[in-house]
């Protein structure tokens, strides 16, 4: 039986109208008006906005905060992803063991900062990390260790950054990997058992081949979440000190919303958007034949 035109839009009208009106719609008009200099006092009068073309672009690229805030990026990135997938994947194993006892209670554990708010966790984070009366360099003297000021030392405020962005993103991984690792079948570690493998060889030549789907969907995730890292180094340094924090995203947010560039502010959206696909599609690319 055919299912009626009428019906098939009714169902998905609703859906696409809705992702018109709050998605597509702004991503073009976003397009436009980053080729403007339109600003907040021409939000009610397009006269005040003129078509610049690429000048925005150029400028960004001219832009030493732009790349500061690109480099501090990607640096958050290259340390913080396989951090990230290496701690996921490890207690994600360890929990998904036979032997483990309260594996409801270590998943909801690992997965509860995901889903707590980030302000919240950051005034904890700001009072844990705070190098008068924090905890961790209370913890670090036991030993004689003189703690760093963390939030406030150029040299250590993006570690510090990326230990809480480290610590929110491992819970959700968690439950990824350990559903990816469910699905392997017991036999592939009776065969490898059999043959002589010992954990750490099942773990190497079973585990991690099979898992290759899951990786690659969580790296990928996670390569995304991190090039739009903002409300982290926002809440605990507010891009600081000496923009050793400053963001891409939050770099947009600040000549968006702080300084009304609304038509630079778009340009910076839009190369944002432009190396986040072009990451993701290398990396579709060089998986394609693993997957």
């Amino acid at each position: 039986m055919k299912t009626p035109i009428r019906a098939i839009i009714g169902f998905i009208g609703p859906s696409i109208i809705l992702l018109l009106i709050f998605m597509l719609i702004p991503i073009v008009v976003s397009l436009v008006i980053s080729f403007t200099d339109f600003d907040v006092y021409a939000i009610y009068n397009w006269g005040n906005a003129s078509f610049i073309g690429f000048e925005n672009y150029v400028n960004l690229m001219h832009d030493p905060l732009f790349w500061r805030a690109l480099l501090n990026t990607l640096y958050a990135l290259v340390v913080a992803m396989p951090i990230t997938i290496v701690l996921s994947l490890s207690f994600a194993a360890l929990i998904n063991r036979e032997a483990t006892y309260f594996k409801n209670f270590f998943k909801v554990s690992f997965y509860l900062p995901s889903i707590t708010n980030t302000v919240a966790i950051a005034i904890v984070w700001a009072w844990m990390l705070n190098p008068d009366y924090g905890l961790l360099n209370w913890f670090l003297g036991l030993f004689g260790i003189q703690g760093p000021n963390w939030l406030g030392d150029p040299l250590w405020a993006m570690p510090s950054v990326i230990m809480l962005v480290v610590w929110k993103a491992v819970g959700y991984n968690i439950i990824l990997f350990t559903a990816g690792l469910q699905n392997i079948p017991d036999y592939l570690y009776e065969a490898a058992e059999l043959d002589g493998a010992s954990r750490f060889q099942q773990f190497l030549h079973v585990t991690i081949p099979s898992l290759r789907p899951t990786i690659f969907f969580v790296t990928v995730m996670t390569v995304i979440g991190y090039l739009q890292l903002f409300e982290e180094p926002y809440m605990l340094t507010s891009g600081g000190p000496l923009n050793a924090t400053l963001s891409i995203v939050l770099y947009l947010y600040r000549q968006g919303f702080e300084f009304f560039k609304l038509g630079y502010s778009s340009s910076i959206a839009f190369v944002l958007f432009l190396i986040i696909f072009a990451l993701t599609y290398i990396q579709m690319r060089a998986r394609r034949s693993e997957v």
